[in-house]
């Protein structure tokens, strides 16, 4: 077992085939599934997708571990469900949302948990859920997520992921992806914690295709990391929960699930910095749709129609010629999810604060503020830098029902239409 204190050491790449192993030799040479692997082992393998998926698409690893995952008494429905699993009424308006606030007593990440809206339920093979999480404990238990992958967004408090195949350290301004059915605990490296969660039930996140940007830009594959190889070889009583089919179930192991040795393929978590984004923007007039600010994304079946996208809008130089450079005035139909891990998005003035979130479904007419709108209609245009920032989006092709929790709880903000109240009638027949 690899001491707590140690630094985790990382792989870097994205989509490639992966091999870490913490013993040498440990991982098979020329075979998969060995008659009898090396150290005493079991070969495993974990798949992502179906086996028979183009080679492009296919998502798996091999792990030689300890224990086989097999190896587990029944699972029990658990008294705490996480709240929000009940859909709220259909509901068009814009909706907003103050910050979580961190919780009074012992809490881990697993009970922090509030879902605050969701496409669908999440038997259904497509959409996504959005979760909120505050925390102040780390999980004495682990966990995986039978329903979907994990995209967790710090917003504040650096947490230490330990996963079956290593350990992330991740922190505000980083993400980290953990696929479904990964078994992971996460534990709290400060007092407190509090962030988002886009849990991914369609297809597997991956970088956007580049088109005619080229061959750089956008987030560079180097970037992203996996960890090493990492395990615990303790025979001590572990509590495992699951989500299923947006229920939780528990079992109790005689061992760490924390028992891989080696493994190899590319099915596996990932951390990815924020503040290595090569953004792209106008240098002329006008500036591009928000999808230039793709950092991952999820397919639909529709060519070109994103299941999921993950978009954000960090510091970046503003010089277009005649411009209103603010996010336009607009309606989609896309539904778009908002949350702001660091500073002032450069749509709101004031309302839309580290921690919060919005909700702007189909159709629903949204944008800047009054305050921002009057601003960026008369400023002096000149090269302007957006700074000490981080807001995100998480924009589906598919509405997102708020839960009737979300709609229930004190955060939600009943007078975010009122941002857009003063917009003047500034018409006149006079030509500008």
């Amino acid at each position: 077992m690899l001491p707590a204190s140690d630094t985790p050491r990382y792989l870097s790449g994205f989509g490639n085939e992966f091999s870490s192993e913490a013993l040498p030799g440990a991982l098979p040479v020329g075979r998969n599934s060995p008659q009898r692997p090396d150290y005493g082992l079991y070969a495993e393998l974990f798949s992502g997708t179906a086996f028979t998926v183009p080679r492009s698409e296919s998502r798996r690893t091999w792990l030689y571990r300890i224990h086989p995952s097999a190896k587990h008494p029944r699972f029990g429905r658990l008294e705490r469900q996480i709240p929000g699993r009940e859909p709220g009424p259909v509901n068009p308006n814009r909706l907003r949302w103050n910050p979580l606030e961190c919780p009074a007593t012992p809490t881990d990440l697993l009970d922090g948990l509030v879902t605050l809206a969701a496409t669908g339920p999440a038997e259904r093979a497509e959409g996504i859920t959005v979760h909120l999480y505050a925390a102040n404990t780390s999980m004495q238990r682990a966990f995986f997520n039978a329903d979907g992958e994990w995209l967790l967004v710090p917003q504040t408090g650096r947490l230490r992921v330990v996963t079956e195949l290593g350990v992330l350290e991740v922190e505000p301004q980083e993400i980290v992806v953990l696929p479904r059915g990964l078994k992971f605990r996460v534990e709290l490296l400060d007092a407190t914690a509090r962030g988002y969660i886009c849990e991914n039930h369609g297809s597997a996140l991956r970088l956007p295709d580049l088109g005619p940007i080229g061959s750089n830009g956008l987030a560079n594959p180097r970037d992203f990391l996996a960890p090493v190889a990492h395990f615990e070889e303790q025979n001590t009583p572990c509590t495992l929960v699951q989500k299923f089919l947006g229920e939780l179930f528990a079992t109790q192991l005689d061992h760490s699930p924390f028992n891989v040795v080696a493994w190899h393929g590319n099915n596996v978590p990932y951390k990815y910095d924020l503040r290595r984004f090569n953004t792209i923007g106008s240098i002329s007039y006008d500036h591009p749709d928000p999808s230039i600010f793709t950092v991952l994304t999820s397919p639909s079946a529709t060519h070109g129609v994103a299941n999921v996208d993950f978009v954000i809008f960090p510091p970046r130089w503003l010089v277009a010629e005649n411009t209103f450079r603010p996010p336009w005035f607009h309606r989609n139909v896309m539904n778009e999810f908002m949350g702001l891990i660091e500073g002032v998005y450069d749509a709101k003035a004031d309302g839309f604060v580290p921690g919060g979130a919005s909700l702007h479904n189909c159709m629903s007419a949204h944008g800047p503020d009054d305050t921002t709108a009057q601003k960026a209609m008369s400023v002096e245009l000149a090269p302007h830098k957006v700074d000490h920032t981080m807001a995100f989006m998480f924009e589906t092709c598919q509405v997102l029902r708020a839960s009737q929790a979300a709609l229930d709880s004190t955060q939600l903000q009943i007078d975010y239409d009122a941002c857009w109240s003063a917009l003047a009638d500034n018409f006149t027949r006079e030509r500008s």
